[in-house]
């Protein structure tokens, strides 16, 4: 279950009556997801997606997101649009999180993707990262072997209890890893993950006729 931060009623009111977009019609938990509160937002305007942002995201990482999905849009790539309130902020506080409005885009989960579709993905991503080639804002990827450490030194007391020698190995791998890692290879905005879980294979069929596959970037 993909909804880690209840809203009230009232708090979804008042933090809705800051935007132009009507009443709220109805708002649902999306389960799918894994990261942060995901809701299917209908208002009198249309539909759009809101985005509660949990503790594992860093509130100075947002507008890095958000200016992402502005400039892919730009560039031609169909994704979701941050939606800015009456003053022109696209990112508030709701429930006591960071919260963000996206544009709602229309489309069926591939459930059973096969080779065909594969390729096509493949297509939409390399359109992604040339798109992305030129995007201003830079953001250290936080799961690279500069990030390992930290998530290392979490779970070290209790490897152990796991396996006898357990936290050695991995100190020692983690050591020869950061001796070996590369250094000073191009870098770019990418997407680097894809699995059959919900919302997290990221793609959606907009063109029925054609079945063709444009990418969506969804932060979830």
């Amino acid at each position: 279950m993909a909804v880690y931060t209840e809203v009230s009623d009232d708090e979804l009111t008042a933090f809705i009556d800051t935007y132009d977009l009507g009443p709220v019609l109805s708002c649902k938990g999306i389960a799918e997801g894994v990261e942060n509160s995901n809701f299917l937002l209908h208002t009198k305007a249309g539909y759009y997606i809101l985005t509660l942002y949990e503790k594992r995201v860093r509130e100075d990482d947002i507008p890095f997101f958000l200016g992402l999905m502005q400039h892919l849009a730009g560039k031609g790539i169909v994704c979701p649009q941050p939606v800015a309130n009456r003053k022109g902020v696209a990112l508030g506080q709701l429930a006591g999180r960071p919260a963000a409005l996206v544009t709602f885009l229309d489309g069926v989960w591939i459930r059973r993707p096969d080779a065909k579709h594969c390729a096509m993905l493949g297509e939409a991503l390399a359109k992604l990262h040339q798109a992305g080639a030129d995007f201003a804002m830079q953001r250290p990827n936080a799961l690279s072997v500069s990030g390992w450490e930290a998530l290392f030194r979490q779970i070290e007391p209790r490897a152990d209890g796991l396996a006898q020698g357990l936290a050695g190995a991995l100190s020692d791998e983690l050591g020869y890893l950061k001796s070996v890692w590369p250094t000073g290879l191009p870098s770019g905005v990418i997407h680097a993950h894809q699995f059959l879980a919900g919302w997290q294979l990221q793609f959606y069929i907009i063109d029925k006729r054609t079945m063709q596959i444009y990418l969506v970037l969804v932060i979830m």
